[in-house]
């Protein structure tokens, strides 16, 4: 049994400096980011609550594995919208006004 204290703190910090990534930013990539530390935040507390609570389905580290294949599909769905928002404006600030580019 491992002591859940420091993981969840670790993910306490990742979820944290993911909400400031996505609140206090103006770049799409830089937002991206902070919600891929969020779902990663997210992976670590699924991780640690499966090994401090043993199941034989080992539902935390497969919820953990759902969690990874959402957070693939929605960064390539993402950088999909992100090359076309540049294509389209030049820039990817998304407080930027459109009508000043």
């Amino acid at each position: 049994m491992i002591n859940p204290a420091l993981p969840m703190l670790l993910a306490a910090v990742l979820a944290g400096a993911g909400f400031y990534g996505v609140l206090a930013r103006r770049h799409a990539v830089l937002m991206l980011i902070g919600v891929e530390l969020i779902l990663a935040a997210a992976g670590l507390v699924l991780v640690t609550a499966g090994q401090t609570a043993p199941d034989p389905l080992a539902t935390g580290p497969v919820l953990t594995i759902f969690v990874i294949t959402i957070a693939a599909a929605e960064v390539v769905l993402a950088l999909a919208v992100i090359i076309a928002l540049y294509r389209a404006r030049g820039h990817v600030d998304l407080q930027a006004d459109r009508s000043a580019s």
